[in-house]
């Protein structure tokens, strides 16, 4: 299957994986045949690319980080649990407690995680922008567990970080929901509002019996930034805890790489230059060489240019060098079709990637 751009879809070609709404619910089925109207549907949903069935790359195949069960369960949780504190009076003054289901739902992850020899960060599946604050949740979990897992933490140490990563935003909760999906910028005192979470996070979660201390300092700290530049405290580098500079990096990725109402969303390596810009004044320098080598920035199924003028789809990735993918060339240096071949980047260190299939114009300009 092949990644392509929702902007750059015609009518005729079958989906190559799932597409799911914000509840973990299959919204269109693999093997749909695309429509007009369908292609149209998804445009307005603000999808920004999904995968293909295509015959030069039918051997590409591309799992998810969980296996079903254990995504439809944790997104289950996830939207049952922040829609119920919605509106909740009580909550910051421990009258309301979480369901104990996280804890087991943390478990479950990790255990689906340990069943993955080298696990990396990886484009997960396709989901509608309907509420993203339940995806959003979950992919940082999981973008947070392959760096704690590459760094080497115990296994308590991942659940309790996982834990935070996975409720670092809770205190969106209590948010006016017109603020938290506003299409657009917010204005000073929305901005104000919005900054909040972070300290009720911290008061929702430091109260609850099965959650540890340090999972609600995630919470506190995961906009705070090295330079002191971050919110709420304006803490500098180490007076900020080390889950949370993890988390901070994986939240940033993860909004980069999202689709959202007012913004396109960034391919991978896009969003790892980004993270670059601030390394050494937002973000520690050996976290992000860290998650640079954890991170697929050119995702299966990607269309990109070699300096040899050749174009072909990424159609295997190596852990140990995720940058240097093996590439299936199909066209040549004129920009012929050829006979497919593969490249192994990994091998062929003088060649290198300079550029990405054009994505077509954004479903909607930033406002």
């Amino acid at each position: 299957m092949r990644l392509v751009s929702v902007n750059r879809l015609q009518a005729g070609m079958k989906l190559g994986k799932k597409i799911y709404n914000d509840e973990g619910l299959i919204l269109l089925a693999d093997g749909v045949e695309l429509s007009d109207p369908l292609i149209k549907r998804l445009a307005k949903l603000d999808i920004g690319y999904i995968y293909i069935e295509d015959s030069f790359t039918e051997d590409v195949i591309i799992s998810g980080m969980l296996q079903d069960e254990t995504r439809n369960q944790a997104l289950k949780v996830i939207r049952n649990q922040f829609q119920q504190m919605s509106g909740a009076s009580g909550i910051t003054k421990g009258f309301y407690h979480l369901d104990k289901k996280f804890s087991k739902l943390m478990d479950n992850i990790l255990d689906d995680m340990s069943l993955q020899e080298d696990p990396m960060i990886m484009l997960l599946d396709m989901h509608t922008t309907d509420n993203y604050l339940y995806v959003h949740s979950l992919n940082v979990c999981l973008y947070t567990l392959v760096l704690a897992i590459a760094h080497g933490y115990s296994k308590e140490e991942l659940r309790v970080i996982g834990l935070g990563a996975l409720l670092h935003d809770i205190g969106k909760t209590q948010i006016p929901i017109k603020i938290v999906q506003k299409p657009g910028l917010l204005s000073d005192e929305e901005f104000r509002h919005m900054q909040a979470h972070t300290e009720i996070g911290y008061r929702i979660l430091k109260e609850e019996p099965n959650i540890p201390l340090l999972a609600a300092h995630c919470a506190l700290q995961h906009h705070e930034r090295i330079d002191g530049s971050g919110y709420p405290r304006g803490l500098t580098g180490p007076q900020i805890h080390e889950y949370a500079k993890w988390l901070g990096v994986a939240d940033s990725y993860d909004a980069m790489t999202s689709n959202r109402i007012y913004k396109k969303a960034m391919l991978p390596h896009q969003a790892v230059e980004a993270l670059y810009v601030g390394s050494g004044t937002l973000y520690e320098q050996k976290q992000l060489e860290l998650f640079r080598d954890r991170v697929a920035i050119y995702p299966l199924g990607l269309t990109v240019t070699l300096s040899t003028g050749e174009s072909g789809v990424v159609v295997k990735i190596d852990p140990t060098t995720p940058h240097r993918p093996v590439v299936r060339i199909f066209r040549g240096v004129e920009g012929e079709e050829v006979v497919p071949f593969e490249r192994d980047l990994g091998k062929a260190l003088s060649i290198v990637i300079i550029d990405v299939a054009d994505q077509g114009e954004p479903v909607r300009n930033p406002t």
